[in-house]
Parts: structure tokens; C-alpha cells; sequence
């Protein structure tokens, strides 16, 4: 692609980015510095996730039993759903594979 290709717009673009000079020749972007993070210590980091921790709404007790019974009960019908689906397969399974030829 060749910048004849392109339209005003997107040599306006480039040359916002630095890919292009004012006169429209093609030019190497300089390459970005990769930016220091700031660290924190170990001090500064607990501190910081005993203030966040204090944030949460923690659920109540009742809460939490009502969300476990109910995700007890989801785990037990699925199990025996696909229990169920593999022991009728495995008995459609043997009846096909089974037949005299």
C-alpha cells in the first residue's frame, strides 16, 4: 500500500501519530519508553487491601446457607441428568453394537 492509497483523513492521522513528516514523507515513529509502574511496599500494599476488604458487603449468615442449599440442589439434578443421559446411552449403545448381523 502506498500512500496515494490513502485519504486526507488518515495522512492527517499519521501524521498526528509522527508516521508521517509536513512535506508527507514516511518517517520511523520514534519508539515510546515503556513507563516505570510505582511500587508500594509490603506495608502499603496490606494496608491497602485491609481498607478495600473493609469495603465489602459480606453476606449474611442466612445468606450464604440459602446460596449453598440452593447450589447443593443444582449440583445433585445435574449430576443425575447426566448420569441418566449416560446410562441410557450406554444402553443404546449395547443394543446397537449388540445386534446379530
Amino acid at each position: 500500500m502506498s500512500l496515494d492509497d490513502l485519504n486526507r483523513e488518515q495522512k492527517r492521522q499519521l501524521k498526528k501519530m509522527g508516521a508521517l513528516t509536513d512535506d508527507g514523507k514516511v518517517q520511523r515513529a520514534p519508539r515510546q519508553q515503556p513507563r516505570k509502574k510505582d511500587r508500594v511496599g509490603v506495608r502499603q500494599y496490606l494496608k491497602e487491601v485491609r481498607d478495600e476488604m473493609r469495603k465489602v458487603a459480606w453476606p449474611k449468615r442466612p445468606e450464604v446457607t440459602r446460596y449453598s442449599i440452593i447450589v447443593i440442589i443444582t449440583v445433585i439434578i445435574y449430576t443425575a441428568l447426566v448420569g441418566g443421559l449416560d446410562y441410557l446411552f450406554g444402553i443404546l449403545s449395547e443394543w446397537f453394537y449388540a445386534q446379530d448381523s
